[in-house]
């Protein structure tokens, strides 16, 4: 299946990993998350995440105690840290 870049529309994306940089949901401070799921487009060469991969980091960030993370943390660390609830009651996409 050909990804579509965002952006320019270009097909001449590869999917990679990279660090993003996330605001805590308390506003208290930032966190680097590596090896985050990323596209890259050859073509307009923008770096992004998905927005399933967005709301993916979101939602696991306000369902668990953020306190336990450091300043670095992976992606794959990020997601089996066990969540407080269940789901995200202030999501209402969906």
């Amino acid at each position: 299946m050909e990804i579509e870049c965002e952006w320019c529309s270009s097909i001449n994306v590869k999917q990679t990993t990279d660090s993003v940089f996330w605001e805590l949901p308390d506003g208290s401070r930032a966190i680097e998350i590596s090896a985050t799921p990323t596209y890259c487009c050859r073509d307009c060469e923008m770096i992004y995440q998905s927005e399933p991969i967005i709301k993916e980091i979101e939602n696991q960030l306000y369902l668990i105690d953020c306190k336990q993370i450091g300043k670095v943390i992976s992606f794959e660390d990020l997601m089996k840290i066990p969540r407080l609830l269940k789901k995200n009651y202030f999501d209402f996409s969906s």
